[in-house]
């Protein structure tokens, strides 16, 4: 048997993530991406202090404006907020 790494453990997840709250359509309504974002990401919604985040967000990634947010958007979110984390990590927590 063939252990993935952990990259390839990462990268799953991510599909996963995405497929479980997109459920049979292969989307993500603007409902769909609320329960992501309370559920995958509570702090980061915590600490923006803004009551429209989410709606927001949909606006961003909702390139058709269509109400619906395809893998590759959602991979564009999940690829901002790594670099937000990295940008901070590198910034204030790497040099400790």
């Amino acid at each position: 048997m063939v252990v993935p790494s952990q990259l390839e453990h990462a990268m799953e997840t991510l599909l996963f993530t995405f497929h479980n709250y997109a459920g049979d359509k292969n989307y993500l309504t603007k409902e769909d991406l609320r329960h992501l974002m309370e559920k995958e990401f509570p702090e980061f919604l915590k600490n923006q202090n803004d009551p429209q985040a989410v709606d927001k967000i949909m606006k961003d990634l909702d390139q058709c404006r269509d109400g619906r947010v395809i893998f590759h958007s959602y991979f564009s979110l999940i690829a901002g907020l790594t670099i937000a984390c990295n940008d901070y990590y590198t910034k204030n927590m790497k040099r400790k």
